[in-house]
């Protein structure tokens, strides 16, 4: 009996699980949004992110400067004493290897720890970074293409919309309460953009006429929202798990 495998599937590989401290070398505001801060360093000598939603971890020294750097042992990932850093989830916008510069975008917003210190960062200050651990690399030729994101997951998205053959006119429904943030994606001509409330979001997945085949649908944002797109693309609208990606980037309390 011959086993029969579906097409296109996207394919996780691992990296060498490694801690990297860069420094900024330019920073600049884009869309009156996000901080867009270009890191560089020798320590990104063989850094690798495949997936356009890879996740790095950023760790913020703390106001004295000082943090303790972990290292990677046959037993895991060792801290030494002392306070750990705070750290969040970043998603890295671009990697030049040539040059070794990495780019991340910080969304601009009141009270976020990565935020604050994007705020204040001027060139020359350091910070550490951790990953990403692993990647889901996702074919770019889907024929149809839903991504579903509010602030948090725009990064991730232009990293895909940069990637995506010309021939490809995907839907992005971003979740957004600002009007500024509409100008992050305005240079993707070909893109039907549409800026929603949650609400709205679910009554468009809800109606919307999926393909029977050869689609990818990706859904991040708060926990909540995401459970409820992915449980009506899984169990209401019967899609293929295989071929949908569904990730809570953050959580109300």
């Amino acid at each position: 009996m011959t086993l029969q495998t579906k097409p296109n599937l996207p394919k996780r590989v691992k990296n060498e699980i490694k801690f990297r401290e860069l420094s900024i070398k330019s920073k600049q505001t884009v869309a009156g949004c996000f901080h867009r801060i270009v890191f560089t360093s020798p320590d990104l000598v063989g850094f690798s992110s495949q997936g356009f939603d890879d996740h790095i971890k950023v760790f913020f020294p703390p106001e004295n400067g000082d943090f303790v750097r972990p290292s990677v042992t046959d037993d895991g990932i060792v801290w030494g004493e002392g306070p750990r850093p705070i750290s969040r989830d970043y998603t890295p916008l671009a990697f030049d290897a040539a040059s070794h510069e990495l780019t991340l975008d910080f969304y601009i917003h009141d009270g976020g720890v990565a935020s604050m210190w994007a705020d204040k960062a001027v060139a020359g200050d350091t910070l550490l970074i951790g990953g990403p651990r692993g990647s889901l690399v996702v074919p770019t030729d889907y024929a149809f293409q839903l991504y579903i994101c509010d602030e948090s997951g725009l990064p991730a998205v232009r990293r895909r919309l940069l990637s995506l053959p010309e021939h490809i006119a995907p839907v992005v429904l971003v979740n957004s309460h600002h009007a500024h943030t509409h100008e992050y994606l305005s240079e993707f001509k070909r893109a039907r953009v549409e800026w929603l409330d949650s609400e709205s979001i679910a009554q468009r997945v809800s109606a919307f006429e999926f393909p029977d085949d050869d689609y990818f649908v990706w859904v991040t944002g708060e926990g909540r929202d995401v459970k409820q797109l992915s449980d009506e693309l899984l169990e209401n609208r019967g899609l293929d798990g295989d071929y949908v990606r569904a990730v809570a980037y953050w959580h109300n309390k």
